[in-house]
């Protein structure tokens, strides 16, 4: 019997242990599940997206070649920076292209997505007709535009078949006039991608709100002013970020209507234009290239910093 007792008491207190070992184990598993799933997408994280940053950091201040790796000369990428025209030009190009394409993206996507926000076939096939551009390859867009602004273009040949110029237009050859081609293909290409986003917030504005304003007498214009625009304020300030961080990048639509050769004597490079010009190539300066991708990273992280503290007031209020 005493055995028999003491083979009980043994297996019990054995047994306990073992359940609450199982039950650590099994809050261990959960708690590390999750972060099997986020491992291969931080893994690409960190292999794509710090480490690059890491170098780059490191080579802004070296006077390092893609042939030789340098020694490290602090803030002399920088001051060479600062004294180079061509940096001064790209700079001014990169700025002018988001000062004049942000207030499109932000306003005429949402004129576009009013209009076709309705149920019936026309709206379905001018929302699938306006996406287009967005699913087809920068490259061809450019080409396509290439080909209509040249001077024996489609473009040209309009104008002169309607009598309205005397010589052909030079959209392709005029820097001011290249430039401003450029932002118009961007936001050709970009209606139909933020269209879709101010219909997603359109669709979570109350309808009574519109039944409200037409009991009241209110037309077209004082619906979309006073229901419509407050209602989708947040996703224009979303939509602005995006908006302003994409254009500060440009870099096909330059590239594709130069023809990689960034405009006349240059004059239509940007700051991503610069880095590829300066970062590639036998000739590649990948030190002076990294102070350049370091000055925008400074620079439109304190875009973001902005558009961010003006939402948080707009939430606020």
């Amino acid at each position: 019997m005493t055995i028999e007792v003491q083979r009980g008491t043994s297996l019990k207190r054995c047994g306990r242990p073992s359940r609450r070992g199982g039950t650590v184990l099994a809050t261990h598993r959960w708690i590390l599940t999750p972060w099997l799933f986020l491992l291969p997408g931080l893994a690409v994280i960190v292999l794509m997206v710090m480490v690059p940053f890491a170098n780059t950091l490191g080579l802004a201040f070296t006077d390092s070649t893609l042939l030789r790796q340098g020694e490290f000369v602090g803030w002399e990428n920088f001051q060479r920076m600062f004294a180079d025209e061509r940096f001064t030009t790209a700079l001014l190009n990169s700025t002018l292209y988001t000062v004049c394409v942000v207030p499109c993206m932000v306003v005429l996507p949402l004129i576009l997505a009013t209009l076709v926000s309705g149920a019936g076939r026309l709206s379905g096939f001018f929302r699938t007709t306006m996406y287009l551009p967005v699913v087809m390859s920068p490259v061809v867009v450019g080409l396509i535009w290439t080909n209509m602004l040249d001077k024996q273009g489609l473009v040209n040949a309009l104008f002169d078949t309607l009598h309205m110029v005397a010589e052909p237009v030079p959209f392709l050859s005029d820097r001011w006039l290249l430039l401003f081609s450029a932002m118009f293909v961007t936001v050709w290409t970009g209606l139909g991608y933020y269209m879709v986003i101010y219909l997603a917030a359109l669709a979570n504005i109350d309808q009574s709100l519109y039944d409200a304003a037409a009991m009241d007498g209110a037309g077209v214009v004082r619906t979309f002013l006073n229901v419509t625009v407050p209602g989708v304020r947040s996703t224009m300030t979303l939509i602005a970020v995006l908006s302003s961080v994409a254009a500060f990048r440009v870099f096909g639509e330059i590239y594709v209507l130069t023809g990689g050769t960034g405009g006349v004597g240059g004059g239509d490079l940007t700051m991503t234009m610069l880095i590829q010009r300066e970062g590639t190539g036998l000739q590649a300066r990948t030190g002076y290239a990294g102070a350049i991708s370091l000055f925008m990273f400074v620079v439109l992280g304190g875009m973001l910093l902005v558009q961010l503290a003006v939402q948080r007031r707009q939430r606020s209020s």
